[in-house]
């Protein structure tokens, strides 16, 4: 299977596109030995939301990895922050720039549309069919993009990003009702720091599905994982940080999963 998915009963789909840590054994023979490492893994999410399942919410998770290809990258490769540097659908080098491929193995485009077909198009059905059963059984939908990222990457941002990074494309991907509700939940706490759409706006996923048109609102949350894990290797996870970040998971998505049944 090119992913997990459990289907729940309320009207909220949380997807977790770049947790997976698989790599075929074919695209991994091109590979350098740092590929192996898996560093810009968002590590941990599934078990960080699990409480996703009591709750009733339904669940994607991925199981390759970024490395692989992006499932957050639109199909045509375009940039999502045109002027900014960011990595592609199917990146060529880790957050620290050190290239993933062996000189001369990097994927052409007859490599990136094998692998849009074999991985990335997978998940992407499974996405859209979860999202209409839910719309037809609830009548509108919330779809939570839950990420997250080392709190320090010089490529990207300068310093130390906010805790809690929210995106809804600038309000296009869902209504004012439905971020109100998360980002106050977010601003009532003094632990961690907030910010809305900044450098994180939503990547393709949010973009693409959120239509609140159509009665399907995404939001997605880029969190630092110092808030619940250990930043370098190993990556473990810290139950004594991710304790109190979970609380504040599960009170946003409640208010997600709320606003959408209201």
């Amino acid at each position: 299977m090119d992913y997990q998915f459990k289907a729940g009963s309320i009207p909220l789909l949380v997807s977790m596109p770049h947790v997976g840590t698989d790599i075929p054994d074919d695209v991994a023979a091109a590979m350098t030995p740092v590929a192996v490492d898996k560093q810009d893994t968002d590590w941990h999410l599934v078990r960080l939301y699990e409480f996703l399942g009591e709750m009733g919410a339904s669940t994607l998770s991925a199981r390759w990895s970024r490395y692989v290809i992006d499932l957050n990258r639109p199909p045509e490769n375009t940039n999502l922050y045109p002027g900014q540097d960011t990595t592609g659908l199917c990146p060529v080098d880790t957050f620290h720039r050190e290239p993933l491929y062996r000189e001369g193995h990097t994927p052409n485009e007859a490599e990136v549309q094998r692998r849009l077909a074999a991985y990335w198009k997978p998940y992407h059905d499974q996405l859209r069919a979860e999202l209409d059963r839910l719309l037809a059984l609830h009548g509108r939908v919330v779809l939570w993009d839950a990420h997250s990222i080392a709190s320090v990457v010089p490529r990207f941002f300068e310093g130390k990003l906010p805790d809690l990074n929210f995106g809804t494309a600038d309000g296009k991907s869902c209504a004012p009702g439905l971020s109100d509700a998360i980002v106050s939940q977010a601003l009532a706490q003094e632990r961690y720091s907030v910010a809305v759409n900044g450098r994180f706006k939503g990547g393709h996923i949010t973009r693409h599905y959120g239509q609140p048109a159509n009665h399907v609102h995404a939001i997605q949350l880029e969190m630092c994982q110092s808030t619940y894990m250990d930043e370098k290797a190993p990556y473990g996870y810290r139950e004594d940080r991710a304790g109190h970040v979970q609380g504040l998971l599960r009170q946003m998505t409640q208010a997600a999963a709320g606003w959408s049944r209201a």
